[in-house]
């Protein structure tokens, strides 16, 4: 598994010469910040003497041909029959899917189904010491592209964005005369940014991958496959941690980037970008795909259970708002009789350095922003608002800001390293990039536990049971932790991290985005446990970074972020059924559902939607 948050590879297959066939074994190393872009060409076929005639993966592909799929040309990439095995645990059994030009391909599923591990065959690639049967096929005349859930994964943090894509950039302008390259080169770059949602180009590339947001390091990544010309894109939860008007823009890219004639497998949880782009969709489940077809009908008449079950787990605003939501009854200012709120943010001012002559730009003026004990305050925002960088403040990851950030009234040191070990338990932070946040060399379990016994003193032993029982709580059991990072699925290691955070027993639980890479059922889930904590401790107080409005509708209080400025804050009701600033309006109105348009006739719907 990889570094992303997914279970997914670290080496490529290679086909050895004369008999088309590869051995799991033989690979070569795959570099962390190397481009998520693979050259392949031509075909992988591996051994196949565990591979039945006639499993899912192949009959996958016929059926969907029976089903009324329309011929859109041979395909650009294809997968047969795929089965991938890897420290005694089958994480693929007998996939099959085929990408066509012009098409999107969605791979629908719960975290650790098998979506990336089947995404990335397409580029050569499978988990380390893996055992892989089956057949892989990718068209010749181009690379494959791969844009992973957590970008940081691929982008070098120790090169500004400029530099990430203007090696890229300075291939492709070799012919012409020296003194033309610079600038044909910088043109390139920036329209390839313009392409993927980043229009503030000029500024961005002088930035470093930490100071992006999760959405804008994305995009950069897309950018790389854009300029590499790459005719299979395979896009791993693309709009994860990202705000509605950002996806909407992502969903629309994605749609261009399939109407120019280039194979678009989309690997997502989240149904509403899947209903805008797919095609086909196919259902995984524990690694096998147990329903497959046309976008429409599986959508409007899905024949599995389990399809169903994600479908009816997609969230409603409807569900957590209104008269008897969180928010009934709660105060503008706070429970009655609280005096003191937990948390108070008072004239913070936060910066970022970029590296100009300017020094710093302003991320995020918040004048006033408060958390009472026993409720959930939501930061909504667009992607590169200045939501992570508020919490990272609080959280004291951030330094330079001016103002005050209050624990109790007293003020907390700017600095993490400054905090008291009472501090650090009190106002605990659990990150979007979860893997990033784990030792890839320790069994998950030991390090979850060992937050109690750093924070609070706990022993070895009664930390350890401590934490079986928060993981199992979270739906990991104890077989499951013991492992290390890597052989979990992202958003398995997202809840361990959420129950590392838990056994520090915070004041303050500041989840940044937690949600945003998990499927609807899981996601669900998490969100009940979250409100569950909320209804059972009455001195936990729950921060929520989200761009996903049906998430912040858990919360008692919404405070909406725009360009670093606090624009709205208020009851979660009142902020999300009727919101006063106009864009929090264009919020509202760009989470709505959508179906993909073609961009010659933006009203159209595509032929699967007839």
């Amino acid at each position: 598994m990889g570094r992303d948050g997914r279970p997914e590879p670290h080496g490529a297959v290679r086909a050895a010469v004369g008999g088309g066939r590869a051995r799991a074994a033989d690979r070569r190393p795959h570099h962390r910040h190397q481009p998520a872009v693979r050259r392949r060409t031509g075909e992988t076929r591996t051994e196949d003497a565990r591979c039945a005639p006639g499993t899912e993966g192949t009959t996958a592909v016929k059926r969907y041909d029976d089903e009324g799929g329309r011929a859109a040309g041979e395909p650009l990439a294809e997968i047969e029959d795929l089965r991938v095995e890897a420290g005694g645990r089958v994480i693929v059994d007998g996939v099959g899917l085929r990408a066509l030009p012009g098409r999107v391909t969605a791979l629908v599923g719960a975290s650790g189904s098998g979506k990336t591990t089947t995404g990335l065959a397409l580029l050569g690639e499978f988990p380390a010491g893996a055992r892989v049967t089956g057949r892989v096929h990718v068209a010749a005349g181009g690379p494959v592209g791969y844009v992973p859930q957590h970008p940081a994964a691929v982008l070098n943090p120790a090169s500004r964005v400029s530099a990430l894509l203007t090696d890229i950039a300075r291939a492709q302008v070799r012919d012409l005369p020296r003194p033309a390259r610079r600038a044909a080169a910088r043109e390139r770059v920036l329209r390839a940014l313009a392409d993927a949602q980043l229009p503030d180009g000029e500024e961005l590339l002088r930035r470093y991958p930490h100071q992006l947001s999760g959405g804008q390091q994305q995009r950069v990544v897309l950018a790389q496959a854009l300029l590499l010309g790459a005719r299979v894109v395979v896009a791993d939860e693309p709009t994860t941690g990202q705000d509605a008007l950002t996806k909407s823009r992502v969903v629309d890219q994605l749609a261009a980037v399939a109407a120019r004639g280039f194979a678009v497998v989309l690997l997502s949880h989240d149904l509403d970008v899947v209903r805008a782009l797919a095609d086909e969709i196919h259902v995984m489940r524990d690694g096998r795909i147990v329903e497959w077809g046309p976008a429409r009908r599986v959508w409007l008449a899905p024949r599995h259970e389990w399809t169903r079950e994600l479908l009816r787990s997609r969230p409603s605003l409807s569900d957590t708002t209104g008269p008897d939501g969180p928010d009934a009854g709660a105060e503008p200012y706070g429970p009655e009789g609280a005096a003191v709120p937990v948390l108070r943010v008072r004239n913070l001012t936060a910066r970022h350095r970029d590296g100009s002559r300017r020094g710093a730009t302003v991320a995020v003026r918040a004048p006033e922003l408060a958390l009472y004990a026993g409720q959930c305050l939501a930061v909504v925002g667009r992607s590169g608002s200045g939501k992570t960088t508020l919490a990272r403040c609080l959280a004291g990851l951030h330094r330079d800001h001016d103002g005050e950030v209050l624990l109790d009234g007293a003020p907390l040191p700017r600095s993490l390293r400054d905090r008291r070990r009472e501090h650090l338990a009190a106002v605990q932070y659990v990150f979007q990039d979860a893997r990033a946040a784990f030792d890839e060399h320790r069994p998950v379990l030991s390090q979850v536990a060992r937050t109690a016994v750093r924070l609070r003193g706990s022993g070895t032993g009664a930390a350890e049971a401590e934490a079986v029982t928060t993981l199992a709580r979270l739906g990991l059991p104890a077989e499951l932790v013991r492992r290390r990072p890597a052989q979990l699925s992202g958003g398995e290691l997202q809840r361990a991290a959420l129950a590392r955070a838990l056994l520090a027993r915070p004041r303050v639980l500041l989840c940044d985005e937690i949600t945003s890479g998990l499927d609807t059922v899981t996601r669900r889930g998490i969100l009940d446990v979250l409100t569950g904590l909320l209804d059972g401790d009455g001195d936990l107080s729950l921060v929520l970074i989200t761009h996903d409005l049906d998430t912040a509708a858990v919360a008692h209080h919404v405070a909406v972020l725009d360009g670093g400025q606090i624009v709205e804050q208020g009851p979660a009701h009142q902020v999300l059924t009727a919101p006063r600033h106009p864009f929090t309006v264009s919020l509202m109105a760009t989470a709505a559902p959508r179906e993909r348009a073609t961009p010659t006739d933006p009203g159209r719907r595509t032929d699967r939607d007839r």
